[in-house]
């Protein structure tokens, strides 16, 4: 479609003349470069497709074709169209982004190479499949008018071959940045947001332009400690190439192929990367030659280099611009050919970053201005330029949307040296400090001592919490405004500054209307050549926040402390209660024909001690009577319920109660103590009677005891019982068991088979093991001992009995 613009009207703005000259002359090199571009892709193609039929190189490709023409007495684009008219089938109807892509040739096509048979291939194709479908590429090269179609022409032939999802081309500018000429398969923001890419390390594109040789991103993790990788997010294309555009000078360009599946690029797959790339090259040159762009109309190579190293070495913005003139003579723009490392525009663009750009494309408000005259009226007289401040609007996202500029030009040949200050700039720099001194809550001071002159920054005032109509505060006033307790520290360091003009730093507290502050000063002097101080200046910060969190941690601390002694002392009354109540005997028991062993061992870390107790003791009526218990908890109130129900439980029992009345009583008397809430525990008790050797026994929720006979171990079934503590009227039932000579019976708390996340079922099993396994080492006189001893971190309390049943001699 054609949009004819007719002629301005006499009232046109200035403005409107200026950028209707700009849209004119645009329009008209695009028609010139589109029958140039026409051209050039015939040729292009033509070579592709003998370089993907014949195996051969460019060069050679161009010479067989001009050997072909001059024999066959026709011109070079006959032969080119000939060459064409032989090549593969017809188009698809369809094509995207109105680019034609052939379809792959089916003879002699495995069915693996076939493109088109619903998604990728399962493998790279292999030396034989890449001619077909490089012949693809240079079948459609002809219709591809600029770089966009290039892209979507690699982008449609590569998706389905090895699964290339997006491509990007990018063509290095005279500034050494990288501009996306051309893409396909990525969204339109995410190409404005890559559209221009400073020249910054870590860029893949730009290494492989400057290095000239391909970059190959496999491993996102990897790559993105290394790389600055494209996209939102950067996963998106896991794996990525970034291949060189062949050129006989130095390289320009680079395409970019990106997957959204993980792996590598393998030899056959790089191969055809790099080979579809040598295919578009010349094409894409010729895009980039005829694109106008920054190079066109370009000054003398000499002469802007020569003003580029001059600017160099120049503090200060300054550039170099070229006049672009119209067929008559006439002025239509002005482009940066030379720019000081210091000169940035509106938009944050810095040095050689201006480079290239056009002022009217670039900063199109500019038309018609005061600054526009007096460009053309300093080329034309020679006269300097020296502007009144003006007011530049920014057009720009995300920037003041005005800013104040004084600008001088001077003509220099037939360009224009222009240097500029903009005034707004410490503006910003004053709002950008107060911003840091209210965050940091911090101000700025200064007292002249020659003049009596203080400043303070409003900051200081709202520190200090003072009315800013009363004035600052002189240094040798300051201590007056403090706290007695800080007063003379204060002052005199105040007198060590001004007398000898030794450095502050110090804390100091003052009383406002919202209580005391904590602050701080820190404040240096300038001295004059005789070493007399002049000038003081520093800050004041207020450090209230900090001082808080630091009382506060000492009280936490002090705190902790005080609560770490009282616990030491609980769990040294409870160890010497639990061993005076408990006493450990130094060797087995001698108990109704049995033979006891025991072992209590303490928790290896934690402030308290626990409830594990045992009873192994002889009845009225010549039998023995057994107990293991365990009380929920640990410290003094542990060891108070310990020293209740063991000493309950040997009452009862020398007083002739059943075992399972004697657990039904403790239960009771758990449920009616006087702690809230009350205690709970488990107990295993027993009664063995020597002359039938049975031992009878009963639990409340206590885990079963172990028995070792015939060089086995087994648990003994449990019979019905609930912890003692845990809920009225429970019901209690016995076991009982004939002990045979030899037996040993091991009677323990939980401590002995418990591990923190493990299943209490693979406990059990070990100490079934452990035991067997000590029996069968000889060690049996310390049964006992040796396993308690064997753990290897006590979390909990371990007590053991072992009951043994010797042999009959």
């Amino acid at each position: 479609m054609t949009h004819d613009v007719g002629p301005p009207g006499e009232g046109t703005s200035p403005e409107v003349l200026a950028l209707a000259k700009v849209v004119a002359r645009l329009r008209s090199e695009i028609a010139d470069l589109e029958g140039v571009s026409a051209s050039t892709a015939v040729l292009e193609r033509a070579k592709g497709v003998l370089m993907a039929q014949e195996g051969i190189s460019a060069d050679a490709a161009y010479e067989r074709l001009l050997e072909r023409a001059t024999r066959q007495g026709s011109t070079l684009m006959e032969e080119c169209w000939l060459v064409l008219g032989r090549v593969g089938p017809g188009r698809p109807p369809a094509a995207p982004a109105g680019l034609a892509v052939p379809a792959a040739p089916d003879r002699g096509a495995r069915p693996e190479q076939a493109v088109g048979a619903g998604g990728p291939c399962d493998g790279p194709p292999d030396e034989d499949g890449l001619r077909p479908l490089l012949a693809r590429i240079a079948e459609c090269l002809a219709e591809a008018r600029d770089e966009a179609d290039v892209a979507e022409l690699l982008r449609a032939v590569l998706a389905e071959a090895i699964g290339v999802d997006a491509v990007m081309i990018y063509t290095v500018t005279v500034a050494g940045s990288l501009d996306l000429t051309g893409h396909a398969g990525i969204d339109e923001e995410l190409s404005r947001q890559w559209a221009h890419v400073p020249p910054l390390s870590g860029v893949a594109a730009l290494e492989a332009i400057a290095a000239g040789h391909s970059v190959w991103l496999e491993d996102p993790a990897q790559d993105a400690r290394r790389y600055l990788l494209i996209g939102n997010p950067p996963e998106r294309w896991p794996s990525r190439a970034w291949v060189p555009v062949p050129s006989d000078g130095a390289v320009r360009a680079a395409v970019g192929f990106l997957r959204t599946r993980p792996g590598v690029f393998d030899a056959g797959t790089r191969t055809l990367l790099r080979q579809a790339v040598r295919l578009c090259g010349a094409l894409l040159r010729a895009f980039g030659a005829s694109g106008g762009g920054a190079a066109e109309g370009a000054a003398a190579p000499d002469a802007a280099e020569q003003v580029q190293r001059i600017l160099d070495v120049l503090s200060g913005p300054a550039v170099l611009l070229t006049p672009l003139r119209s067929a008559a003579g006439e002025i239509e723009d002005y482009r940066i050919d030379a720019a000081a490392p210091e000169s940035v525009d509106v938009a944050g663009r810095r040095g050689k970053e201006l480079i290239g750009r056009k002022v009217l494309e670039t900063y199109p408000t500019v038309a018609g201005t005061a600054l526009w005259e007096g460009y053309q009226d300093t080329l034309a007289t020679g006269a300097v330029y020296e502007g009144e401040p003006f007011r530049y609007h920014d057009v720009g996202a995300g920037f003041p949307q005005e800013s104040v500029y004084s600008v001088r030009a001077a003509r220099l040949g037939d360009r224009l040296a222009v240097s500029w200050i903009r005034h707004d700039t410490s503006e910003r720099e004053i709002r950008r400090l107060a911003e840091l001194q209210r965050l940091g809550n911090l101000g700025w001071a200064a007292w002249h001592l020659t003049t009596d002159r203080v400043v303070w920054s409003d900051q200081v005032y709202a520190i200090f919490d003072r009315e800013p109509a009363l004035g600052p505060i002189g240094l040798e006033e300051l201590p007056r405004h403090v706290l007695p307790g800080d007063r003379e520290g204060l002052a005199a360091s105040v007198r060590r500054l001004l007398r000898l003009g030794h450095p502050v730093d110090r804390p100091f507290r003052i009383t406002t209307g919202e209580g005391v502050r904590d602050l701080r000063i820190v404040v240096e002097a300038q001295t004059a050549a005789n070493g007399t101080p002049v000038e003081v200046h520093g800050f004041f910060q207020d450090v209230t926040a900090q001082r808080d969190a630091e009382r506060a941690l000492r009280e936490s601390e002090r705190a902790a402390l005080v609560q770490r002694g009282m616990l030491q002392a609980e769990r040294a009354l409870a160890a010497r209660l639990q061993s005076t109540l408990l006493p450990i005997p130094e060797q087995s028991l001698e108990l109704a024909g049995l033979c006891v062993g025991v072992a209590c061992t303490p928790a290896d870390s934690g402030a308290n001690v626990g409830g594990d107790w045992y009873s192994a003791i002889e009845l009225p009526d010549r039998s023995a009577l057994f107990v293991v218990g365990d009380v929920a908890g640990h410290g003094l109130a542990a060891v108070g319920t310990m020293a209740q129900l063991r000493f309950t439980a040997k009452g009862m029992a020398i007083t002739g109660s059943a075992l399972i009345d004697v657990l039904r009583r403790l239960n009771n008397l758990l449920l009616h103590t006087d702690a809230e809430p009350s205690a709970t525990a488990t107990m295993v008790i027993a009664r063995y009677q020597p002359e039938d050797r049975r031992l009878t026994w009963a639990r409340a929720g206590h885990l079963p005891p172990l028995l070792l006979r015939g060089g086995r171990a087994g648990f003994l079934p449990q019979p019905d019982g609930c912890l003692l503590g845990a809920a009225h009227d429970s019901v209690y039932g016995q076991a009982v068991i004939d002990l045979l000579p030899g037996d040993r019976l091991l009677l323990y708390t939980d401590g002995l088979v418990e591990e923190p996340g493990e299943d209490i079922d693979l406990g059990l099993d070990r100490l079934a093991q452990d035991a067997l396994r000590l029996l069968g080492s000889g060690t049996d006189e310390e049964l006992a001992r040796t396993l308690a001893g064997r753990r290897r971190a006590n979390r909990d309390d371990i007590c053991v009995l072992d009951i043994h049943l010797p042999d009959e001699a």
